[in-house]
C-alpha cells in the first residue's frame, strides 16, 4: 500500500493568486476549477472562486487551496500570527506547511521567494538539527518552515 499527502489550504478568496504565487516559487502546474465549471450559475456571487486548485511540480511538490463558499478577506481561514518569542515558536495558526530541500541552495531559492511580502518569522540559517532552517509566514497567511535534510 502507498499513501500520498497533501496539504490543503482553505482561503477566502485568494486561492488562484496564491496558487499562481506557489507556482512561481516552485515550479510546477496548477489545475483550477471554479465554482461555476461545477454548476453554479456564472453570474451568481463567488462562482469564479476556486472550488478545486491543486499545484503538482515534477520533483513531487504539491499543494492543493480551494476558496471558502462565503467566506471573506481573501487570506488563508483561520490563519494567525507567528512569532518567535524567548527561544520559542509562539502561534496562533493550527499547521504549517514543511519543505525540506536536499541543499541549503535548493531552500534558498524557495526562501528568497516565499519572504518576497511575507514576515520573515525565523531567519535560514544553521540549526542544531539542520544545515538550514527558517520560517517564514507568506503574503497569503500560511507559515512556512524550510529546512535542509541532514547527512544520513
Amino acid at each position: 500500500m502507498s499513501i500520498t499527502t497533501t496539504t490543503h489550504l482553505n482561503f477566502g478568496g485568494d486561492a488562484r493568486t496564491a496558487l499562481a504565487f506557489y507556482a512561481s516559487v516552485f515550479g510546477g502546474q496548477t489545475t483550477i476549477a471554479s465554482y461555476a465549471d461545477f454548476g453554479m450559475p456564472k453570474d451568481a456571487p463567488g462562482a469564479e472562486l476556486v472550488v478545486f486548485g491543486q499545484l503538482e511540480s515534477a520533483d513531487g511538490f504539491r499543494i492543493m487551496a480551494y476558496d471558502s463558499p462565503g467566506a471573506t478577506g481573501g487570506s488563508l481561514i483561520g490563519g494567525g500570527a507567528t512569532r518567535r518569542e524567548q527561544g520559542t515558536t509562539v502561534t496562533e495558526q493550527s499547521c504549517f506547511v514543511s519543505v525540506r530541500g536536499e541543499t541549503l541552495t535548493e531552500v534558498e531559492v524557495f526562501w528568497a521567494k516565499l519572504t518576497e511580502g511575507g514576515t520573515v518569522v525565523e531567519e535560514l540559517a544553521a540549526s542544531a538539527w539542520s544545515p538550514g532552517f527558517g520560517m517564514v509566514t507568506d503574503r497569503f497567511g500560511v507559515t512556512w518552515i524550510l529546512d535542509v535534510a541532514t547527512a544520513g
